[in-house]
């Protein structure tokens, strides 16, 4: 605990001069910084080379702090009692008289937010006077990470800081709800639409490739580890890669399990590590197996589409 709060304390003080640090979360690791300072909001587009026009995630921790920057909503309290801290993420109505930097929104009237469920993070927001923008802590396009050598292996010393915390245990980044009007669904995620629908008593659409990009995740080419991709491969070739998610007979060297078991929370959770580890293995193409299209299916499935679009 000691320590704990000593990495905490190293953390604030880089926040608070309006730097960059590296934060662990249940979904992935977050590169933050403090939202109202559009210094920091505009180190963290320049380290991740991400365009401007993809907004970032503000996390608080708890809802009285959101209050002073959003409008909420009856779907927001049920949806927030429910899942929240937890992988969701609300895009609300932004109060006129917030803080938020507009670099952070793309001087849009809506905000994206989350309140996130790691325990590390949670006492740094505690000890802060402001909320964290914070994107995952990847380059723009690339595989996010999910444990700090991720971070190392993208920025090296770049980051000034990072908040250690073991793997994510989710493993991809937060579902995204517009709830600003009919309740939308933005970004696939760490939460199952079932589950949502189930606790507003309402059906849930979404459109994944929008023509304007209104939330992050939605850039046709996202989560790549910078090879082609080829999705629902029964078999493929030894110089081949190949992602299971069923343990085979027999093992091979191109062999890569998101799980052996068919478990999608498994799959999910390992997906990214997977991805950086062919990477590294010097494989040069990936077959994916056909992943069950439901539940964080859907979500896994959204992410290698898009990761499939690398050319």
């Amino acid at each position: 605990m000691k320590r704990n709060y000593s990495n905490i304390k190293k953390a604030k003080y880089y926040l608070d001069n309006n730097e960059c640090v590296a934060i662990p979360t249940e979904t992935v690791y977050g590169l933050a910084g403090n939202a109202y300072s559009s210094n920091a909001v505009k180190k963290i587009f320049k380290l991740k080379k991400r365009p401007f026009f993809n907004p970032l995630i503000v996390h608080y921790l708890k809802i009285r702090d959101l209050q002073k920057d959003c409008e909420i909503n009856e779907n927001f309290i049920k949806l927030y009692k429910k899942f929240c801290p937890g992988p969701l993420t609300f895009v609300l109505k932004l109060k006129k008289k917030s803080k938020i930097s507009n670099y952070v929104t793309n001087k849009k009237k809506t905000l994206a937010v989350r309140f996130p469920k790691h325990s590390i993070t949670k006492l740094l927001l505690r000890n802060l006077d402001y909320p964290l923008a914070a994107p995952s802590a990847n380059l723009s396009t690339k595989v996010s990470a999910v444990e700090p050598k991720h971070i190392n292996e993208d920025f090296g010393n770049k980051v000034k800081f990072i908040l250690q915390g073991k793997k994510s245990k989710i493993g991809i980044e937060s579902t995204i709800i517009d709830l600003t009007n009919k309740p939308k669904i933005l970004r696939l995620g760490g939460l199952e639409i079932e589950k949502i629908e189930k606790e507003i008593k309402t059906k849930l659409n979404f459109k994944l490739s929008p023509k304007k990009i209104s939330a992050p995740g939605q850039l046709k080419l996202h989560y790549s580890p910078g090879l082609p991709i080829k999705l629902n491969v029964k078999k493929a070739n030894d110089d081949v890669a190949h992602i299971l998610i069923i343990k085979r007979k027999n093992d091979k060297k191109n062999f890569f399990y998101l799980s052996k078991k068919s478990d999608l929370k498994e799959a999910a959770k390992n997906l990214y590590s997977v991805l950086r580890k062919i990477k590294k293995s010097g494989f040069k193409r990936i077959a994916v197996e056909k992943i069950p299209n439901i539940g964080l299916g859907l979500s896994i499935n959204d992410r290698l589409k898009r990761a499939a679009k690398f050319k």
